[in-house]
């Protein structure tokens, strides 16, 4: 997908663009060629990743400062979804976690979750999905996790919002293929990107082999776009595990979604 010539140059607005798998995508998004539009919350590390993109490729950066768990940030960014020059790839990146079990958190933290991870990738995947076909071609990546496939983790809704991520990513996809369009969910499990560390929750006994780099995470996803899937898990060692998730008796899943000390395991998007 990303090494097709093209007349003009492409743009990508990319979700969580400061920090990840949302920068790792600005980075190899803009050394292909692409344009690009950046949305976080911190304007201050937008502005320094703009710099340093449009420093090292050349490339023309827009930037949102923008809190996608709230109306005003979503709607600023759907603005920017249909208005021109127009985005022909959409990645929905940003999301949380909640280092906390549900029956501890409180209702204002848990639709905070689900604001940002479910509502805001609806709200924005339905902005783009209009002009793209429209034109009639446009891309669409959601970036979900290797959580969603099944996992039951005990008072966790960080699982179940991934599991609509993939779904939702999946059916859309289906529909809008005959029109020209993609949609795609990207799941990758354990990855480097500081949100484990953002979110409080201790990785420490995690091993090392279980872990991916978000780059790896990246260039995967996009060679699995590039052959059409409509869901993509990132390295063998995961796509063997979503295989085995997808097949084992719900209760064996529900003896290994803790810890030996009773804590939820957390995906690494």
């Amino acid at each position: 997908m990303t090494d097709a010539p093209h007349p003009s140059p492409r743009r990508a607005l990319i979700t969580g663009a400061s920090l990840g798998i949302g920068e790792a995508f600005a980075r190899r998004l803009a050394a292909d060629g692409w344009d690009l539009v950046l949305v976080a919350r911190d304007a201050g590390r937008l502005a320094a990743a703009a710099a340093e993109l449009t420093g090292r490729y050349g490339r023309q950066i827009e930037t949102i400062s923008a809190d996608l768990s709230t109306d005003d940030g979503c709607t600023a960014v759907e603005r920017r979804l249909v208005a021109e020059p127009p985005v022909e790839l959409l990645v929905n990146n940003a999301g949380i976690s909640l280092n906390t079990p549900f029956v501890r958190s409180t209702v204002d933290e848990e639709a905070r979750l689900l604001r940002l991870n479910v509502l805001a990738v609806l709200r924005l995947t339905h902005a783009a999905l209009g002009p793209m076909v429209e034109r009639g071609r446009g891309t669409v990546i959601n970036v979900s996790s290797v959580a969603g496939f099944g996992v039951p983790m005990p008072g966790s809704t960080y699982s179940a919002s991934k599991a609509w991520v993939t779904n939702f990513s999946e059916s859309i996809g289906l529909s809008v293929a005959p029109l020209g369009v993609r949609v795609m969910a990207l799941c990758p499990g354990y990855t480097r990107t500081g949100y484990h560390e953002r979110a409080g929750i201790d990785m420490s006994r995690t091993p090392r082999w279980m872990w991916l780099r978000a780059d790896e995470v990246v260039d995967e996803g996009l060679r699995d776009l590039r052959k059409g899937k409509l869901v993509s898990v990132p390295s063998w060692k995961y796509k063997l595990a979503v295989a085995g998730l997808r097949h084992a008796p719900r209760r064996l899943l529900r003896g290994v979604s803790r810890d030996d000390r009773g804590r939820v395991t957390r995906d690494g998007h």
